[in-house]
């Protein structure tokens, strides 16, 4: 199971007017610790940014399964109750689970989420969708962020 890791990095984007801005992105890294999350991002961007950057910040998150769409350049982040029955007690249990979802639209992320949970045999709801501020996830053993 992946252990995935949100990095921010800091550096000076130059924007489309011209003018030189700070800015501090976010990206989602597959990782074993937060050192490697730090090594894996610094060599994924280093060949994206001209000039100086730093890593300001990893940190682990809550994801636990990622739905790639090589055809989306925003990622939805889903959050999904799965529902159980207490055999004991009778009553239903809800446990979150927080799945991301890369597509171009909100419409497209629900439908890339059910077809992501297509003949699971689980039920469950979705809570809610909402869209990342993520630049680009970096799986490990891939490439510019696509799967391998």
């Amino acid at each position: 199971m992946a252990l995935w890791f949100e990095t921010k990095v800091r550096y000076e984007k130059m924007q489309e007017n011209g003018a030189v801005k700070k800015v501090n992105e976010p990206y989602l890294v597959d990782a074993l610790s937060f050192t490697e999350a730090e090594s894996r991002i610094i060599e994924a961007i280093k060949p994206y940014i001209s000039g100086e950057f730093s890593v300001s910040a990893v940190k682990k998150t809550k994801i636990a399964e990622i739905f790639f769409n090589e055809n989306g350049d925003r990622y939805y982040m889903v959050k999904v109750n799965f529902i159980s029955l207490d055999e004991k007690s009778g009553v239903e249990k809800k446990s979150a689970s927080f799945i991301l979802v890369q597509a171009s639209t909100f419409g497209d992320a629900l439908d890339n989420f059910l077809a992501g949970m297509k003949g699971s045999a689980a039920d469950y709801e979705i809570a809610s969708i909402a869209e990342t501020p993520l630049m680009d996830v970096f799986p490990l053993n891939a490439v510019a962020g696509k799967p391998a």
